[in-house]
Parts: structure tokens; C-alpha cells; sequence
């Protein structure tokens, strides 16, 4: 008796699922389920359709699609990852509904209704690990596309899959003319508006792809870029993008030549990380902004615990494409390295993944993971500052607990962490930042940081400390110089709206009410529940006689602080007796109670 054959055909196969699904569905489940639809009826379906596709199956989050042509594939996927980019620009990120789509050309085994086999298998392992928003194709796919579509392409690399048992050579989709969605409403640097290049060259380090398979290797992804821009940043004939804002980038599939516009620079570099075991492969490529041009490539291998080495190479080799006429020892001197130790650089690396979330809990985290790096090495100096600065974020934030002992810690780390390391420009601007702030030894936290903008005028970190602490100076007129350095080197920038705040203080106290109005408002644009930026709102429009705003702006500072009265405001920086009968006043021609 014969055996029944099999039905197989070669096509190519499209996988595609929702980014964050369960995440989505926890927070609003009919919400979600309503837009998901919304969006497969009015957008995913008929492009599908349009370039003559068959929907397979649906999955709740995902579908499985069959294309006859490797080139019908990639343009339905372009289109959807296009359209959902437009309809997403406006959505707060956490609220966004974004694809990650695989495509591979294989046999396929068709059971009824159904798709079965390696070219299945294959598709879906390309999806897994594709960018929300992005295209990952096999390298059997790519083959089929090139030259045959308005599509580009970077090489990934020969990638392991899960449970497929060769790797696959993989290429990510770069979607032209595709705009990031990086750019908030209200931040200084908006959609349309392109930043004027400095007169050096100038650079943006993009978050680097995690190939790992792991979400939980993210921080390591991160560690790595964060070491990059720092060490790219040492170099006094750079401009260097601050870490803040290249990664509001992150998961999403940009337009380098926007990416230039909207951040003012001459280039921009990206890769990807692959960790696995015992062995790290970062992939780098630096891209002219102006032309979208590749103008140098990469490939790094080794062992983890030569993974110093290797982000030496990655920056040496782009500081090497950018400025040839460097001299080898700035170069050396900018791939210094904050420990010997792999576990407590692990540790340092998952406290700066922390940190950036700014709530008191991932404070909190952060802080254990800097103090498991400074047990596993008490000279980690590093560790120490930003140790440091985690309390100053607690007090500024008003979440310190045990205010005298906290005090004398940060005081304590601070010191420690200068006299391991006095010429580390980080080191030195965190653990300055932290005495003023905390301590309130406020010229011995000057000095510090003028060091370390001595040692590294890019490191934005230090411009907004150094505003920050001549604020508290009263030098209002060289605090707002250096707020204006701080948001040039880094305008996308989670602390944006304190830049802008301290910027509007430093016009408000000099008289320049118009000004102070103007910045208060792009802070309030920024953090729209920052209550001091209220109060120089309501004061400064009162003095410009303009009483609606004025009243507007009271009215707004009494829902954020109910009951809040003239005599009860607490000032972040210290007001001589001139200056706070300034702004009481101001506030009182705004209304705002006694």
C-alpha cells in the first residue's frame, strides 16, 4: 500500500506578532483587542491582500501570511511598518500597538488550512527577533529581493535561531523615509525643525540591536553603547549626542537623515550586540547623515570577558573613520576602563539600566547593583559616583527617608570615589553634583565639576550640574549658558524640562520675564506636572501683564499642589530676601493666596 504524499510547495512566508502584547492587554484589554482590529481591517489586511498575499492563520497578537513572490512579501511588509509608524507618531510609547515582521523563502507543508515546516519555523524565528516596527528577511529572501524593490537592507550576520538547527544569515529592512517617532510634542527640537551642525564633527550612538534572544541581555546591549559615547566623548574635537537622547530611538526603525536633522549631527552609528555563552559579537556601521551613505563597517568577535577590548576596537575604529589625524595617544587614552572586574561591570551596567527609569523604585535597584559592584571591587570609582548621585536623584525627588544618615552616605561615596579616580570627567561631575546637591557643599561640588568639563566639555552630564550648581550660585546669566550647552548635547533628554526650568529661573531673576515665560512653558511642555514651572508661569505672565495667563497658571499649581499658598512654597534653590520678594510678589498679582 502506497504511503500518501505530502502537499509541499517553495514560498515565502511572512510572520508577524505585536510587540509587548501582554503588557498591551494588561493594561487595557478591549482597548487593545478594539485597536488591534481596527488596525488589521483598515490597514493589515488589505495591504496584505493588495500585494496578493493569503492570511494563514491569526494568532490573537500575530498572523502567519503566504506569498507566491519573495517581493510581494517585502513590500506588504514595508507598507504595514510604514503606515504604523505614521498612525504611531503621535501615541505615548507604552500605548502603541508596533509589528515585528520575519520573512523567509522555503518549502512549506500545506495541511488544509494550515502552513507547516522549516520555511515556517524559520520565518517566525526571524520575527522573534526583529525590532518593534522593523523587518528581519533570511538571507534565502534577501536573495530574491535585491535589486527588484526601492528597499535597503544591513547585514546582521549569521544569527543562531531557536530550535533551527544551521544559523541564518540575517538582514534587517532600513525603512526609508520612515520618521522616528523619537520626537516629542513640546520638546525643544520638534519633527520639522533641523538642528544647525557644530563646527566639528559631530556624532549620535544609536542603541545597538540585542541579538541576543534574551530581553534580559538588553542592559547589556545598552552597557555597551553607554561605554561608547562615553569614551567617544573624552575627545575635546568632538561632538558627541548625550546617551538620553540617542536612546529615544530605541526599538524603532529611523531615517538616518532624519535622525541627523533632528539631532544636529554630521553622523550616526549603529550595530547590534549578540551575546551567547561565553562569546560577544558587535556589529558597528557609521553612516554619513547627509547622504545615508555607509562609510565604514565592522564586525567584532571574542570572549565575554574580553568584551573591553572589543568596544576599545569598535571606538578606535570610529574615531579612526571620522578625524584620521587624531593622534594614537588621545586614542588611548579614551579606551581607559572603569574596572578589571567582568561581574562588577555587569553590575555597573544593569544599575545604569536601572537609573534611566527614573522612579524611586529603579533608584532603589540601581543602588543595590552599584554597591554589589563596589563590593566586588572597592576600587571601582565609577560605581561610587553614581552611587552618589542615586541619593541626589532620592532628594530631589523628596525621597529620602533617613535624611541625616543618607546625607553623610552620599557625602562618603562622593569622596570615595574622587580619590580613587580625580581624572575620570563622570566621576568627578557625579560626585561633585551629589556634595552640592545633597551635602550642600556647594563650592567644593563646583570645583569638581569644573574639572570634569576641563577634562570632557562633551559630557552633557556636566553642563546640567554645572547649571544646576550656578543656579544655586545665583550666576543666573552663565546658568543659562550652560543649560543651553546641555540641551544642545543631548535634546531629547528625559531631564529636558530641568534645563528648561532652570533656563526660565535664570531669566526670571533677571528681569527678562518674557523669556521666563517662554521657557517655563516648553518645561511645563515637557513635564507638564512640574509645579516650579508653574509658579515662574504664573509670576512672570503677572509681571507682563497678563492676567488670564497668570491665573490660568495659579489655577493649574493648586490642582498640582492643593492648598498651596505663598507662605508654604518650598524653593529648590535658595532665594536671597530681594529675590524671593520678587517672585512672591509676582505671584501674588496672579493670585495665588497669601
Amino acid at each position: 500500500m502506497s504511503e500518501e504524499r505530502v502537499a509541499r510547495r517553495l514560498a515565502a512566508v511572512l510572520a508577524a506578532d505585536v510587540a509587548g502584547y501582554s503588557r498591551l492587554m494588561g493594561a487595557d484589554e478591549e482597548g487593545t483587542l478594539a485597536r488591534l482590529k481596527a488596525v488589521r481591517k483598515s490597514l493589515v489586511d488589505p495591504t496584505i491582500a493588495s500585494n496578493r498575499g493569503r492570511i494563514v492563520k491569526t494568532t490573537g497578537d500575530g498572523m502567519l501570511v503566504e506569498f507566491a513572490s519573495a517581493v510581494d512579501a517585502a513590500r506588504s511588509a514595508v507598507a504595514v511598518q510604514r503606515a504604523m509608524a505614521e498612525q504611531n507618531a503621535d501615541v505615548p510609547q507604552d500605548a502603541r500597538i508596533e509589528f515585528r515582521i520575519g520573512i523567509h523563502v522555503g518549502d512549506i507543508i500545506i495541511d488544509e488550512h494550515d502552513i507547516f515546516g522549516d520555511g515556517v519555523n524559520i520565518a517566525a524565528r526571524l520575527e522573534g527577533i526583529a525590532q518593534p516596527g522593523g523587518v528581519s528577511i533570511s538571507d534565502d529572501a534577501y536573495r530574491q529581493i535585491r535589486g527588484k524593490v526601492d528597499i535597503a537592507f544591513e547585514d546582521m550576520g549569521s544569527q543562531s535561531l531557536k530550535n533551527i538547527a544551521e544559523a541564518v544569515q540575517v538582514w534587517r529592512v532600513r525603512l526609508i523615509g520612515q520618521t522616528p517617532s523619537a520626537a516629542r510634542s513640546g520638546s525643544a527640537v520638534n519633527k520639522t525643525q533641523a538642528v544647525s551642525l557644530p563646527d566639528k564633527p559631530s556624532i549620535a550612538v544609536l542603541p545597538f540591536q540585542n541579538m541576543s534572544g534574551d530581553p534580559e541581555q538588553e542592559y547589556f546591549a545598552d552597557g555597551i553603547v553607554e561605554e561608547i559615547i562615553t569614551a567617544l566623548s573624552r575627545f575635546k574635537s568632538l561632538f558627541v549626542i548625550a546617551r538620553n537622547s540617542s536612546f529615544t530611538y530605541q526599538g524603532k526603525a529611523v531615517d538616518v537623515k532624519q535622525v541627523g536633522r533632528e539631532l544636529g549631527v554630521r553622523y550616526v552609528l549603529e550595530g547590534s550586540v549578540r551575546k551567547a555563552a561565553s562569546m560577544v559579537r558587535i556589529t558597528a556601521q557609521l553612516i554619513d547623515t547627509s547622504t545615508g551613505a555607509h562609510l565604514w563597517a565592522d564586525r567584532f568577535d571574542g570572549a565575554t570577558e574580553k568584551v573591553f577590548e572589543l568596544q576599545d576596537q569598535v571606538t578606535t575604529s570610529v574615531v579612526g573613520a571620522i578625524t584620521p589625524t587624531l593622534e594614537q595617544a588621545e586614542i588611548g587614552r579614551a579606551v581607559l576602563k572603569p574596572t578589571d572586574s567582568l561581574e562588577a561591570y555587569d553590575h555597573y551596567m544593569r544599575g545604569i539600566a536601572s537609573v534611566y527609569r527614573w522612579t524611586n523604585e529603579s533608584t532603589s535597584e540601581a543602588l543595590r547593583h552599584y554597591y554589589k559592584a563596589i563590593e566586588i571591587d572597592p576600587k571601582f570609582a565609577l560605581a561610587h559616583a553614581l552611587a552618589a548621585i542615586c541619593f541626589s536623584t532620592r532628594k530631589m525627588n523628596g525621597w529620602l527617608t533617613e535624611t541625616a544618615s543618607e546625607i553623610a552616605e552620599t557625602r562618603r561615596l562622593a569622596e570615595r570615589a574622587v580619590q580613587l579616580d580625580h581624572h575620570d570627567a563622570q566621576v568627578l561631575c557625579w560626585s561633585g553634583a551629589a556634595l552640592a546637591f545633597v551635602s550642600d557643599d556647594v563650592d567644593a561640588g563646583y570645583a569638581l565639576v569644573e574639572r570634569a568639563l576641563r577634562l570632557n566639555p562633551n559630557l552633557m552630564d556636566a553642563w546640567l550640574s554645572s547649571g544646576l550648581i550656578r543656579l544655586m550660585l545665583r550666576d543666573w546669566s552663565l546658568a543659562i549658558e550652560d543649560f543651553a550647552r546641555a540641551m544642545r548635547l543631548s535634546p531629547f533628554d528625559p531631564l529636558l524640562f530641568m534645563m528648561q526650568h532652570g533656563t526660565a529661573m535664570g531669566y526670571f531673576f533677571t528681569d527678562n520675564y518674557d523669556q521666563a515665560a517662554a521657557w517655563s512653558a516648553k518645561s511645563i511642555g515637557e513635564n507638564p506636572n512640574h509645579s516650579p514651572a508653574w509658579r515662574i508661569t504664573a509670576a512672570s505672565n503677572a509681571f507682563l501683564g497678563r492676567p488670564e495667563q497668570a491665573q490660568k497658571a495659579v489655577l493649574r499649581l493648586q490642582k498640582i499642589e492643593p492648598g498651596v499658598r505663598i507662605a508654604t512654597i518650598n524653593y529648590p534653590v535658595p532665594l536671597r530676601p530681594s529675590e524671593l520678594a520678587r517672585m512672591e510678589e509676582g505671584l501674588r498679582k496672579a493670585g495665588l493666596p497669601e
